[in-house]
């Protein structure tokens, strides 16, 4: 079996989380080696720098610092964590990854595009993630679902404006990229969204055993 890249993208609130978690049970139900893993963070160094990037701060960081960061740190999880785990045949499934620098960076913040592309191609070389699932809601529900677990982090505590921005790059990214992004209803309930997942179990497993 090859190694096989998928990754959970969404916004606040949608339960990335949790239904990579689940996604995990089912595939390890196959006999399947699954490596969990998230990002900005998934090593001890890059996990400091997690906490950079979302720690409040009296200083505000500029936007070209947070984008060098979240890509500081793909760097050292690429190295330690998700290249060694694809070697050896694993499914990784990452909590996050470039798309969310597009959304968040790109959408959010209005950084270059191209300067983000230029960069990913710096970073990561031609590895890019073989599945995606975006997992989409409305932002005030995302919202909303994030306050309920209490101290909001430097990201969410940003406007509805920018939410919105960053859930219309997400939906433009997986109608760019149909071959890879399946979108995900995450406003329905938690047992809805997962019956979504097993739906795509049979194109995941056909996946990780070509």
């Amino acid at each position: 079996m090859s190694g096989l890249f998928i990754t959970l993208e969404g916004p606040e609130g949608a339960g990335k989380s949790t239904n990579r978690e689940y996604l995990a049970a089912r595939l390890r139900e196959q006999g399947i080696d699954v490596l969990l893993t998230r990002e900005p963070g998934g090593t001890p160094l890059a996990e400091r720098i997690r906490e950079l990037l979302l720690a409040p701060s009296d200083e505000a960081m500029a936007a070209d610092t947070e984008l060098l960061l979240v890509f500081a740190a793909r760097a050292q999880h690429l190295a330690e964590v998700i290249r060694p785990a694809l070697a050896r045949g694993a499914v990784v499934l990452c909590d996050r990854f470039t798309d969310a620098t597009y959304a968040y960076q790109g959408g959010g913040r209005g950084l270059s595009m191209e300067r983000i592309a230029a960069l990913e191609s710096f970073v990561q070389g031609d590895l890019r993630p073989d599945l995606t699932l975006v997992f989409d809601l409305p932002v005030e529900v995302g919202l909303a679902r994030a306050a309920a677990r209490g101290r909001l982090d430097r990201f969410e505590q940003e406007g509805q404006g920018f939410f919105e921005a960053v859930r219309q790059t997400y939906l433009q990214r997986a109608a760019a990229t149909t071959s890879r992004c399946r979108i995900l209803d995450a406003s329905q309930s938690l047992g809805a969204v997962q019956q979504s997942i097993d739906a795509l179990l049979p194109e995941i497993l056909e996946r990780c055993r070509g």
